[in-house]
């Protein structure tokens, strides 16, 4: 059996990432830091395209913390009615515009603190904010990532804080951002969870 070093191993996934997705577009639709936190929100359990298909709408009526607040939670829920959820992250969206106009003149927080202490935002919604919305280094994990990460031996970790905190040991801090969204992308055209065959996958084939 050949043993590959872990950090040659993380270097070699890095460097076909990078070939594969030299550019890595945010693949929820917004128009600000606002309509960012609003998308990450609705995509919990539900794809992003569905979320896009929604948001158009959403934001043609509410683009702001007031014009949220001044809607009410029905017709919020209405309008995402198509996405999983729904009712529940209609009271969220609309609890955390008040919160916004109440805690922070209707600013989106720039710190993990603030944004997770809003209705509906969790660890993962506030680093994905943080780091797509803010520059601000953070590694969301979601399902794609936590199978990749566990398929590929970099992370032994039962959940998502596990999962993260060996990730951000694995790759530089500067590379997290890109990593996230790169590894999202693998995992959609790549590294689905069934039916795959690892000798077939460009990393499953020698990380795996």
């Amino acid at each position: 059996m050949i043993v590959v070093k872990i950090e040659d191993k993380v270097a070699a996934i890095g460097a076909l990432l990078d070939d594969l997705y030299p550019e890595q577009p945010i693949p929820l639709d917004h128009r600000d830091p606002y309509t960012f936190l609003v998308a990450v929100m609705l995509s919990a359990q539900t794809t992003d395209k569905k979320v896009n298909q929604v948001t158009p709408t959403l934001f043609d009526l509410a683009s702001t913390p007031a014009e949220m607040a001044a809607l009410k939670v029905e017709q919020i829920r209405d309008i995402i009615r198509e996405i999983g959820l729904a009712p529940t992250k209609a009271k969220n969206l609309h609890l955390m515009a008040e919160q916004l106009l109440e805690r922070h003149e209707g600013i989106i927080p720039r710190t993990f603190e603030e944004l997770e202490a809003l209705a509906g935002v969790g660890h993962k919604t506030a680093s994905v904010v943080m780091v797509q919305a803010f520059g601000v280094p953070a590694f969301p994990v979601d399902t794609h990532i936590h199978r990749l990460a566990t398929r590929w031996g970099l992370s032994e970790g039962k959940n998502v804080v596990q999962v993260e905190r060996d990730l951000k040991k694995q790759f530089p801090e500067d590379e997290w951002g890109r990593r996230h969204l790169q590894i999202i992308y693998f995992g959609r055209e790549h590294c689905p969870a069934r039916g795959h065959v690892e000798l077939d996958c460009p990393i499953c084939s020698f990380a795996a």
